[in-house]
């Protein structure tokens, strides 16, 4: 946990000073408590609070300069290489890993909650054919509190922990039924002999008219896709979660707006944008032209997929999901695919041209990603559907660790730059605004 330091800062203001103490977390830079800053008629501006700490966490650390991710202290190469998505869904969960009994008896409850109340079939039929799948997503996610409102008691540390199950269960099956619906297909139930990843993907693209036999490598491949996304720290989606659950709203409200948060596309929506640049650039002979538009500062136009918000050197799950990358491309053999060597064209590129390695602009996890699904045969608009699939534990580990330690109704301040005071003017009396009818 957090300790307060015996040092403090000094905020020096005309001719008083504040001080400010000084707190250590376990790992990464010290934080100056602000809190007293109000009562002093002061706040911080700080946008996009990249310099703000709005919790104390003790799920994930992030250094960004050094390109560490730890869950609960393990890092995410070795959870990636010696685990599995079940196994970090407990970890993210209840703070360590399981031994084999409890194990067992996580995967169990969460193989026997994944169906859905069968009414969430009309439900999901309200929507027309051609709605986003996101769109779906954020719909039917938000309305399991009317399906499942017999454990909303966010005080029961029981109902959370239940709360918790279904969300991680169920939502492989959601995300599913959005895909089968635009396709006029009928949903596929849930089969409990198989694992996590295998059941999504037979729920994806088996049909009651023959079986789908579920190809080993892929389903992998699948299950680090959904472990490599499980938690990030406090995203915009994560402190989307946390903002609405300080409210008192139920889990399934909270999660629902993280899923709205990562739709937008410079978050949980970059995968996807990679696939629609490779489709603007159209052609492998076109790479060179368009690498040269990136590197031109004058030109709009931008590689998707490399370079990372925190990340300053190579995102650890990008390296992972290379390998993983490399495994499915070799496995379905899509190597003759277009598109998948345009990427790998771009990849071989960004880690060898001293422009991009200067900037540190190396490919990311969505870079990656994106190209495993779009291999897989999954459509883009499902891209980031999958990707709140997979960041579901994390959501809900960050939601419960929140309402079960005591926390604040979120409130961020603002610097207001409109009018001053002035007083109102009858409508008969008021003069046309130079800022109207331009």
């Amino acid at each position: 946990m957090a300790h307060e330091s015996q040092s403090a800062a000094r905020l020096s203001i005309d001719e008083s000073e504040i001080e400010l103490p000084i707190i250590a977390g376990r790992e990464g830079p010290k934080v100056i408590d602000v809190g007293k800053l109000a009562s002093q008629g002061y706040f911080t501006y700080d946008p996009g609070f990249v310099s703000t700490a709005s919790c104390n966490s003790e799920i994930t650390y992030v250094d960004g300069d050094s390109g560490v991710l730890l869950h609960r202290g393990y890092p995410i190469e070795q959870l990636a290489e010696h685990s599995d998505y079940l196994e970090l869904c407990y970890l993210l969960l209840k703070g360590e890993l399981p031994n084999a009994a409890e194990r067992a008896e996580f995967d169990w409850e969460i193989k026997h909650h994944t169906m859905v109340d069968e009414k969430l079939r009309t439900f999901i039929q309200g929507f027309r054919r051609d709605a986003h799948p996101m769109a779906v997503m954020c719909g039917i996610v938000g309305a399991l509190s009317a399906f499942y409102h017999d454990s909303l008691d966010i005080n029961s540390e029981e109902d959370r922990l239940r709360t918790a199950m279904r969300l991680i269960a169920k939502m492989p099956t959601l995300a599913a039924m959005s895909y089968k619906y635009p396709l006029g297909q009928p949903f596929i139930y849930p089969r409990n002999e198989l694992g996590f990843a295998e059941n999504f993907l037979h729920m994806m693209f088996a049909t009651p008219c023959e079986d789908y036999e579920v190809n080993p490598v892929i389903a992998r491949a699948m299950d680090r896709i959904l472990l490599l996304h499980a938690d990030h720290e406090q995203n915009a989606s994560t402190s989307t979660v946390r903002m609405a659950g300080s409210t008192g709203a139920n889990p399934y409200a909270c999660v629902a707006a993280g899923i709205a948060a990562l739709w937008g596309p410079a978050h949980g929506g970059a995968n996807e944008a990679v696939l629609n640049m490779l489709d603007e650039i159209g052609d492998e002979r076109n790479i060179d032209k368009f690498v040269a538009k990136a590197k031109d500062r004058d030109d709009p136009f931008r590689l998707m997929g490399f370079g990372h918000r925190v990340y300053k050197s190579y995102d650890p799950r990008a390296k992972v999901m290379q390998q993983t990358c490399h495994e499915v491309l070799n496995e379905l053999g899509a190597q003759d695919n277009p598109t998948l060597r345009m990427a790998q064209r771009l990849e071989k590129i960004a880690l060898e041209d001293s422009y991009f390695v200067e900037k540190r602009l190396y490919p990311n996890v969505d870079f990656y990603s994106g190209i495993i699904l779009k291999a897989i045969g999954i459509p883009v608009e499902l891209f980031t559907v999958i990707f709140a699939t997979g960041r579901t534990p994390g959501w809900i580990a960050h939601w419960n660790e929140m309402i079960g330690g005591g926390y604040r109704l979120g409130r961020p301040r603002q610097l207001y730059q409109g009018h001053q005071r002035r007083d109102f003017v009858p409508l008969e009396q008021r003069q046309p605004s130079e800022s109207i009818g331009r």
